[in-house]
């Protein structure tokens, strides 16, 4: 985890995602390699967390996803 981030999990979805954004951006400007290194750390961990939010929002539907449609089609 980068340093001067912070707490990641406190934002928003929309905002991770501004975020990726605004640093991809800044990544294709800068040529400096060190600067680059850092906005690839901190793109990694934003990346990172919003993959975790997607994934945990996927299991939670899967888990309350109705699932008497199984029965709906009775074939006797």
């Amino acid at each position: 985890m980068h340093p001067l981030l912070g707490n990641i999990g406190a934002l928003k979805d929309a905002e991770l995602e501004s975020k990726i954004n605004d640093l991809s951006k800044k990544y294709f400007m800068t040529s400096n390699p060190g600067v680059k290194a850092q906005i690839a750390s901190a793109l990694h961990d934003y990346r990172s967390e919003l993959s975790n939010r997607n994934q945990a929002a996927l299991r939670k539907m899967m888990d309350n996803r109705d699932k008497g449609l199984d029965k709906l089609i009775n074939v006797n």
